[in-house]
């Protein structure tokens, strides 16, 4: 069986949350070849983004009454699990912090939301209905990997494989370049539309961040297919 981004313990899916759904579906339709529609057959009939018509991703409003006031702009990314209430408790037995408990998203699957030992916020999703993103291998502007850059990569890694019962093979665990500069956050590595070991990009967003931003990656952790890096500050 090939691993890949959406296999069981891999992330599958991601929620994009933004102050301005327009002009994020505009920039990154026009940066990644990103489409945005509303899916008539979601619960919510949410915006969902796709690439060459595979769904990847959904966009929120954090402006919505939904939502806190003052919810920051920002990506969650969700890992593919096979219980989650188990495991949810091995991820607080290793350090965790449950940020929202396990709850039913629409008969599609179950969510659940914590913070890693390191301060990286992520999701996990156990499908029902729904498995999240799948795509061919190498898809032009799909998902390609994930990184987190943080102080402790060996110990972050460690806590994952913990956490899911198994390793994370399409993600990448590396040093911050400026230890407790910042709060660790998962990024995203897409396959840029001409494939080489220097045109991938990498997307992040976070509470400073009005928008998600996509850029070249820049660097040196060299992997099959590519250069992987998370954005830089």
């Amino acid at each position: 069986m090939t691993t890949r981004p959406g296999s069981l313990n891999e992330f599958c899916w991601m929620d994009l949350k933004t102050r301005d759904p327009a002009g994020t579906a505009a920039f990154l339709s026009t940066t990644l070849g990103w489409s945005f529609a509303v899916d008539e057959e979601d619960w919510r009939k949410a915006i969902k983004m796709s690439v060459d018509g595979r769904p990847i991703g959904g966009v929120s409003d954090v402006a919505s009454p939904a939502y806190p006031p003052g919810t920051p702009a920002h990506i969650a990314y969700y890992l593919a699990v096979d219980d989650i209430e188990r495991r949810v408790e091995a991820a607080t037995a290793h350090g965790a912090r449950l940020v929202v408990s396990p709850f039913d998203a629409g008969g599609q699957g179950r969510i659940a939301t914590l913070t890693d030992p390191e301060g990286a916020a992520f999701s996990l999703w156990q499908r029902r209905h729904f498995p999240g993103w799948s795509f061919p291998p190498g898809l032009a502007g799909a998902p390609h990997r994930m990184v987190l850059a943080c102080d402790r990569p060996d110990e972050a890694r460690h806590f994952y494989e913990k956490t899911t019962g198994a390793p994370l093979f399409c993600a990448d665990f590396i040093a911050a370049a400026e230890p407790g500069a910042s709060t660790p956050q998962w990024e995203l590595v897409v396959a840029s539309m001409i494939w080489t070991t220097s045109s991938e990009h990498t997307m992040t967003a976070g509470p400073r961040s009005p928008l998600p931003r996509a850029r070249p990656s820049r660097g040196a952790a060299e992997q099959p297919g590519g250069t992987v890096l998370p954005a830089a500050s």
